[in-house]
């Protein structure tokens, strides 16, 4: 099991040329791209409740937010009559059982994230789903040899645009807030950042939300998301933002 409340400590070579960056990585949509069995599962646990009519494009609404608001906000919107906590749970569950049957990491993030420990630096993963969920996918996906730092919107007060998650994660980093860069593609969580104090590098999952005024706080904020990024660029940009720090 990932270890959720050990800080991890990135022991930088003393010629890193990192300084005192620490990198603290969205999962859903930045690391991985898990949407479609979100998608699936919120569709699936709607369906069980008489609602059949929901779509991807629906489901975009709700990209950024944690799982337990998104679910919430289904309460409201449809007048769901079971309990949150037992929806959480119906969610939860098609979701892990989708999630460990196939889940695709982005290859350029997986370099960047290869690239960083090779380097010792400090990294942390901060995320609006369960823990479960979290430990499933970087096991799963292999991710979990380098990212042992986790954090889950359950376990704090607020999930984004709060910048709760974030800040949790630099604490137990033992990372000054200004010191550490988010990787987001959503505005909630470009809006987290900012809020956390930290610099951002946005990488868009929803193309059409690249205008969103939360995506103008980045420091680094690539429009063409997945497709635009690669883990050199963003180690170049790491490096000349720390050298100007």
């Amino acid at each position: 099991m990932i270890g959720r409340a050990r800080p991890s400590l990135g022991i930088l070579d003393p010629m890193s040329t990192l300084g005192r960056t620490s990198v603290i990585f969205d999962l859903d949509g930045t690391l991985v791209d898990s949407e479609p069995n979100y998608f699936e599962a919120g569709r699936q646990t709607l369906a069980e409740q008489g609602i059949t009519d929901f779509t991807w494009a629906e489901h975009e609404r709700y990209v950024g937010i944690s799982t337990r608001e998104t679910v919430a906000l289904w309460q409201e919107r449809y007048g769901l009559r079971p309990p949150l906590e037992a929806l959480l749970a119906d969610m939860n569950r098609r979701y892990l059982e989708l999630a460990r049957a196939a889940t695709h990491v982005y290859p350029e993030m997986r370099k960047f994230v290869e690239l960083l420990a090779a380097e010792g630096a400090s990294m942390a993963v901060a995320s609006g789903s369960s823990m479960a969920a979290i430990e499933a996918i970087l096991t799963g996906t292999g991710l979990a040899a380098h990212l042992t730092t986790v954090v889950s919107a359950d376990e704090v007060a607020h999930g984004k645009p709060a910048p709760d998650v974030f800040l949790e994660a630099a604490r137990r980093l033992e990372a000054d807030p200004a010191d550490c860069v988010v990787l987001e593609d959503a505005a909630p969580g470009a809006a987290a950042a900012h809020a956390a104090g930290m610099r951002c590098i946005a990488v868009p999952y929803v193309a059409a939300q690249a205008d969103d005024p939360a995506f103008a706080t980045a420091g680094l904020l690539l429009r063409g998301g997945q497709g635009e990024f690669t883990a050199q660029a963003a180690y170049d940009w790491l490096t000349r933002s720390a050298s100007a720090s």
